[in-house]
């Protein structure tokens, strides 16, 4: 399997790729395209027709509505259909059967910035709506050909699908349009590749490329009838191992599986390090705080705001994988623990929700989480709907939310009042202007656990390490400073309290 490559590029974080593009295509084509409320609808729709559904439905079938361009040859494909991405020009192509225009603009908006997130100039993109996505190229042989035409005027190099495609449907498409088709799920495996920076988070994306590229091998012209016998076919084994040979395929099968039972064994190999971490946090009870939310929402600038812990914070969708877990203080002098998470995402590749669900953890293990949400954003609702989805899968339904408004600074106050409007109990933030960060870190104080056991005792002072642990891990009501040593009331842990009941008689 070849390494995947991942170009430098440069990218406006400040500017809307879709928008960029939009205006120089509609000049091109005069058509009306997605960046409008009316993307997929003529003029005459657009002015309020009277045309009923079912006609407006097969004019919109009939129309495949440009977004920007497409071109570069197929030259050759190998056996291991992840090819190396080497993304640069694409065209997006949507398909949506319900919901509103808006949601799908929203959706493709999105892959948009996964595509520039992964590298590559969106040129063109284009939406369709239909019934149901044809079963063997997603818009059909018909709206294909016309993908090649846009894809061979705009001189672009690869289509990108937002969905999930069948390999049949994206070898349809290949065999069609003549240049590399990608998928939603490619994209953002791509991103995690390039965002990985952990030997768990390296492993964990390669077995999730893996799983996703195994039933989409595909082999070639001559490749598909090469034998592998002797030494090759048997894996290099020698006399006593040779089989009647197999098909190169059924050796790139073969390597993969292996490489994936490896990459499973190393996962597990990493577990116990970690929950070692988390299980001393628990047995000194200090409390941990899992940041959460949509990707890009801000996580790692939020984190940096309350604990200044010099997380990398950039403008791209994944820039987070690997989880970041600081300790810091409560005002009160309790230490407890934040713990920056991975993004999540609408439509998240069900490989990488498991392949992550060891980050995940520090979700289901938290006592609070902070659930960021970018303000900003068109569709906020959607993607706390998307973020409580993933974490119901983890088992963190249950575990107290808080949930803040981010980048308020970028918003005015009717949006305030609409977001109000469907969480009435958020905390409205800016990490770049430091609004509102203070009114968390109280919110987040608050929701935090208190000990459980209320303890009276006077603690010797060469046992200062008690009086530490109480800082620490403890709430202190009352102290006082008398000459047999430390007189404190407070509520500790179980564990805290066995150790400081031998000092309770003296209290």
């Amino acid at each position: 399997m070849t390494d995947t490559f991942h170009p430098d590029v440069q990218t406006d974080p400040t500017t809307d790729p879709v928008d960029r593009v939009l205006s120089h295509a509609e000049a091109r084509s005069g058509v009306r395209i997605f960046g409008a409320a009316q993307a997929l609808q003529d003029a005459g729709t657009a002015a309020g027709s009277t045309t009923d559904g079912d006609q407006w439905d097969l004019e919109a079938r009939h129309a495949l509505r440009r977004v920007a361009g497409l071109s570069t040859e197929l030259e050759d494909v190998t056996e291991v259909e992840y090819r190396q991405l080497r993304l640069e020009n694409v065209v997006l192509v949507g398909v949506y059967a319900q919901g509103s225009l808006v949601d799908a603009e929203n959706s493709l908006r999105e892959l948009a910035a996964l595509a520039e997130t992964a590298g590559s100039t969106v040129l063109d993109g284009v939406l369709q709506r239909r019934p149901h996505p044809d079963p063997a190229t997603y818009i059909g042989r018909g709206k294909a050909e016309e993908l090649k035409d846009i894809v061979m005027s705009a001189g672009a190099d690869t289509v990108i699908a937002d969905a999930e495609l069948a390999p049949s449907q994206r070898r349809a498409l290949e065999d069609v349009i003549k240049v590399k088709v990608i998928d939603r799920t490619a994209v953002i495996l791509d991103i995690f590749a390039q965002h990985a920076k952990t030997r768990e988070g390296k492993a964990q994306v390669e077995l999730a490329q893996l799983e996703y590229l195994l039933p989409r091998l595909r082999g070639w012209g001559e490749s598909m009838s090469r034998q592998a016998g002797g030494q090759v076919g048997a894996g290099g084994a020698g006399m006593g191992s040779r089989g009647p040979g197999e098909t190169k395929i059924e050796l790139d099968r073969r390597r993969i599986r292996t490489r994936m039972a490896q990459l499973r064994k190393q996962i597990r190999d990493f577990a116990p390090a970690r929950d070692a971490k988390r299980s001393e946090r628990k047995r000194h009870t200090v409390p941990s705080v899992a940041i959460a939310g949509y990707t890009n929402a801000g996580k790692s600038s939020l984190l940096n705001r309350l604990t200044s812990a010099g997380v990398l914070v950039e403008n791209a969708l994944f820039a987070t994988l690997d989880a970041t877990v600081r300790r810091t203080e409560t005002s009160d002098g309790r230490v407890f623990t934040f713990a920056d998470t991975v993004g999540f995402v609408r439509n998240l590749p069900h490989q990488l929700v498991e392949a992550f669900r060891s980050t995940l953890e520090e979700v289901a293990d938290a006592d609070v989480i902070v659930h960021v949400v970018d303000a900003h954003h068109p569709d906020p609702a959607g993607q706390i709907a998307t973020v409580r989805d993933v974490m119901a899968d983890v088992g963190a339904r249950d575990i107290r939310e808080i949930i803040v408004f981010n980048k308020a600074d970028l918003i005015d106050e009717d949006a305030r009042l609409v977001l109000r409007g469907l969480e009435p109990d958020a905390v409205f933030v800016s990490s770049r202007t430091g609004e509102g960060i203070e009114e968390l870190r109280a919110v987040v104080e608050a929701a935090l656990p208190v000990p459980a056991v209320e303890v009276r005792a006077l603690v010797p002072y060469d046992r200062g390490d008690l009086i530490s642990a109480i800082h620490e891990t403890g709430l202190f009501l009352e102290q006082e400073h008398e000459s047999g040593g430390t007189r404190v009331h407070a509520r500790v842990s179980p564990r805290l309290a066995a150790e400081l009941e031998r000092f309770s008689s003296a209290g």
